[in-house]
């Protein structure tokens, strides 16, 4: 399922990237005091209650000002304002309410969605009092936050999960695989999906970012139903000239989180960019199937050791993914892209696959005896026993006498030992450690 996605809009230098920060207890955005700083918006995900939920830190909304770049940021604001299930409307309460935020106001009263008012700055009982003259904006009651010092945070945070829609509901059926096709603009994503389809489903161009949504498809093949969702290339920030691009990787990010398997497209000409190991980070660290598809391999001068030559470099390269397949195709002349959604189908399958504590213990004690568990200051490691506590991705809890003896090498020894005895390709495989004291949570 989607999560809910909450913008974060306002002036410049009202404290909104302080805010993000603050909720995301982490430094994502730059905080400086002067406006203008955040001038793209930044992605993050949040939890708060047990919701889980997207946040987007915009740029300041300057309506009366020609200058390029507050127009670039005002247009950014819009653009999150549309996409998000929440707005959080952030307003200064030193200064009190301004022409600008007045204007601001009006544009959100008009969106039909939920919006939340915080005052920000708000860091004394004297300085509450000013809170009173933003009912004037006619956007609710205000909450008065401090976001420098983390004041009254969780009072807004209880309003914005109280304001999530009820129905984000995916739009497929529940046996059908969903499959978002990412990666860099111009490397052949919609010219794959029209392949995978047999049809020109999706407009097809030379011109790098021509699909600015993502568009969703779905098809059966040999009794299995599948949900195509093809996405906007997803470049660098320095690289995104048009503002619109920048809203279609909100879409693209989306798509992943809906996704149940990623074919991360990648341009066998090009190799292997920095660009495409942000993009597929994203993918792994949601917990979704990984198929690799190096497309454009009808260009590459080949002999009987090119595939193993490039997989090697894609390994070496792409190393948090070693368990994704790789596959080579070419979406013109149609090479092995009648191959693409068998291999679709396996991952998924492996991401699906439960293994019972019976024989994950049988495995554990054949491991533990090749490979000892390690010691630290004379005290050994005991592993107790292992269980299977989720699937997509696989989610293993190992109990153990006491977490902070686990290395992450030996861990990852036992991984190796799930995927050697079980398979589980195409799928991360999610490891926990905890103590005796947490077995009965």
């Amino acid at each position: 399922m989607s999560k809910p996605i909450v913008a974060i809009v306002g002036r410049p230098n009202v404290g909104k990237s302080t805010l993000f920060n603050q909720i995301g207890k982490k430094r994502v955005s730059i905080v400086e005091d002067f406006p203008g700083v955040t001038r793209d918006r930044i992605y993050m995900d949040a939890e708060w209650l047990r919701h889980e939920f997207t946040m987007i830190d915009t740029g300041g909304i300057e309506l009366e000002s020609t200058d390029h770049m507050l127009t670039a940021m005002r247009y950014q604001a819009k653009l999150a304002i549309d996409e998000a299930d929440v707005i959080l409307f952030v307003v200064d309460g030193r200064t009190g309410v301004t022409n600008a935020d007045e204007a601001v106001a009006h544009i959100l009263r008009s969106t039909r969605k939920p919006v939340i008012l915080a005052v920000n700055k708000v860091d004394s009982p004297k300085s509450e009092m000013d809170v009173y003259e933003f009912y004037n904006l006619g956007l609710g009651d205000p909450v008065p936050i401090s976001a420098a010092n983390s004041l009254n945070l969780g009072d807004l945070l209880d309003r914005i999960v109280e304001s999530f829609p009820e129905d984000i509901v995916e739009d497929k059926e529940q046996d059908e695989i969903s499959i978002a096709v990412i990666g860099r603009p111009n490397v052949g994503k919609s010219s794959l999906v029209n392949a995978l389809l047999g049809q020109e489903r999706v407009i097809v161009s030379d011109v790098a970012g021509t699909t600015r949504d993502a568009i969703n498809t779905h098809f059966v093949k040999d009794g299995t139903k599948f949900t195509l969702i093809d996405t906007a290339g997803m470049r660098r920030k320095g690289k995104i000239d048009i503002p619109v691009e920048r809203y279609s990787v909100m879409r693209a990010l989306r798509a992943i989180d809906r996704a149940d398997v990623v074919l991360m497209v990648l341009d066998a000409v090009e190799g292997v960019t920095e660009q495409d190991k942000k993009i597929a980070g994203y993918a792994h660290d949601s917990g979704k199937g990984v198929v690799l598809v190096v497309n454009k391999w009808d260009l590459i001068d080949k002999d009987d050791k090119t595939s193993l030559r490039f997989t090697e470099d894609l390994r070496d390269e792409l190393g948090f993914l070693q368990y994704a397949p790789v596959l080579y195709t070419s979406a013109l002349t149609k090479q092995r892209v009648q191959r693409v959604t068998d291999l679709v189908k396996y991952v998924a399958d492996q991401q699906a696959m439960r293994i019972q504590t019976s024989v994950l213990n049988e495995l554990l004690m054949d491991a533990v005896a090749v490979n000892p568990p390690p010691s630290h200051r004379g005290k050994r490691l005991k592993i107790l026993f292992m269980t299977q506590a989720d699937i997509k991705p696989p989610k293993f809890i190992i109990f153990v006498n006491d977490p902070e003896i686990m290395h992450f090498s030996y861990l990852r020894f036992l991984e190796n030992k799930l995927r050697e005895s079980f398979g589980f390709e195409g799928t991360p495989l999610k490891m926990i450690v905890r103590g005796r004291k947490s077995e009965d949570d």
